[in-house]
């Protein structure tokens, strides 16, 4: 089969898709709603399908949403632009930098010396690693500071993609730790102040989830650790000196780290300095172009810069407005209301599996924006513990491993060029199913107790 064939019929296919799941939802919402749930359900198909470049597939909503009378093109081009983009692009730019000095090998001989060198070693080294980073920096920071290490280890490209996702997937399941550890968890705190809900404290929730997060990375651990056993790892060592320009990124990086620390709020004991961490991370990206630094330049490396991902970004904040100007958001607290008829398990069962696989097709701050005032609105009416409820869709959304567009570290494993999307969602269901039954016992039999 020639490859223009084999690509038209993907396109075929995932038009079929959308247009199947635009019958199946003209029968419960309306044809603006139903346009829209069509519409991604053709976006995700080929995303997973790759019959388009991902580039090419995630700017389709600047032309799809106005056609379809979702979103206008400004409402949709605007999210394009969202802080969390330069937020990433700041923290690529000091990737392609240590990377470009040579910053990771030096890295990686330090940080592998403290495990076995052997691939399963590696494998939780990583993902423990960057989950311990990312429960006090941005997952997104911490992801792409690991990623570069990660793919210098190895030649063999089997390995590279199970270590680049053991970082996006360590990042995912570490960020939940702390309550300044992922956007979202910073939401529902913030959202929980402004409803004159009762704040749960650091130390308490660190205690919660403590559990949680330590048995996750076992799991992603030893699921990426499945047919390694046999792979030779060879470790390269570099020179123990670091040169001026590795200097000169270290000292940006560290920079940047304590910046950070300074800017996370810890309540009530510290409010942060204020700053947009977007801004941070863009701010040390630039300086990398200007003197003393000089690590960067425009004309060289800006074929490194993954505008596709930064695309990616952009469809899923639009998908995000879009359920909300549509009114789906609404339409399914509706829906939630029906479940609370149901036994207190099955309801947090139900809201789990619904933020999780949710969140797999639009950002997971943008989705608890939308869905935590929802749970709070359903609970109010219902008499469910607000608290209980919103705190397990709050993890849930940063428990989405399957597609590059659920959670920016999977958008940055993707990014590597390691990791495919078939690759990517044949791990990421079963780590779904893991995360999701194991936030709905710790829920039932641990956080009722407590919140």
């Amino acid at each position: 089969m020639s490859q223009h064939k084999e690509q038209f019929i993907k396109i075929f296919t995932a038009i079929f898709i959308g247009i199947l799941v635009f019958a199946i939802s003209l029968t419960i919402f309306t044809t603006t709603q139903a346009s829209l749930l069509g519409l991604i359900a053709l976006l995700v198909a080929l995303w997973t399908n790759e019959g388009l470049p991902l580039g090419v597939v995630s700017l389709l909503p600047i032309i799809l949403f106005p056609a379809f009378s979702i979103l206008n093109t400004k409402a949709t081009t605007v999210n394009y632009a969202h802080p969390i983009i330069f937020l990433f692009l700041g923290g690529f730019l000091l990737a392609i930098a240590v990377e470009k000095t040579g910053l990771h090998r030096y890295i990686a001989d330090k940080m592998l010396s403290l495990f076995p060198a052997t691939p399963k070693g590696i494998i939780f080294s990583l993902a423990i690693t960057s989950g311990l980073l990312s429960s006090v920096l941005s997952n997104t920071t911490t992801t792409l500071l690991l990623i570069a290490i990660a793919l210098f280890i190895t030649d063999n490209l089997k390995l590279k993609m199970r270590f680049a996702l053991a970082i996006a997937y360590g990042a995912s399941v570490g960020g939940i730790l702390t309550p300044i550890g992922t956007p979202p968890n910073l939401i529902l705190l913030g959202i929980m102040q402004d409803k004159g809900m009762e704040i749960i404290p650091f130390l308490q929730w660190v205690m919660m989830v403590a559990t949680l997060v330590f048995v996750m990375l076992f799991v992603v651990a030893s699921l990426l650790s499945i047919g390694v056993k046999d792979i030779d790892v060879t470790l390269s060592s570099t020179k123990s000196d670091l040169d001026e320009k590795q200097k000169k990124v270290l000292f940006i990086i560290a920079g940047l780290v304590g910046l950070l620390l300074l800017n996370a709020p810890l309540k009530p004991y510290w409010d942060g300095l204020g700053l947009s961490e977007a801004g941070i991370l863009l701010g040390c990206g630039l300086l990398l172009y200007a003197p003393p630094f000089n690590i960067l330049d425009w004309m060289e490396d800006k074929g490194k810069v993954p505008y596709r991902i930064m695309f990616l970004f952009g469809a899923g904040f639009s998908i995000a407005k879009a359920f909300s100007a549509t009114g789906l958001a609404d339409e399914f607290a509706s829906y939630l209301i029906v479940l609370t008829q149901l036994p207190p398990i099955l309801i947090i069962l139900c809201v789990a599996a619904l933020i999780t696989f949710t969140t797999e097709i639009t950002s997971n701050t943008a989705l608890i924006s939308i869905m935590l005032p929802v749970i709070y609105a359903v609970s109010e009416q219902t008499g469910l513990n607000a608290t209980l409820f919103m705190m397990i869709a709050t993890v849930c959304a940063s428990y989405a491993f399957m597609l590059p567009i659920a959670t920016a570290p999977n958008a940055i494993a993707m990014s590597s060029g390691v990791v495919s999307i078939k690759t990517m969602a044949k791990y990421g269901v079963i780590l779904n199913l893991v995360g999701i039954g194991l936030i709905v016992l710790i829920a039932e039999f641990f956080w009722k107790g407590i919140l």
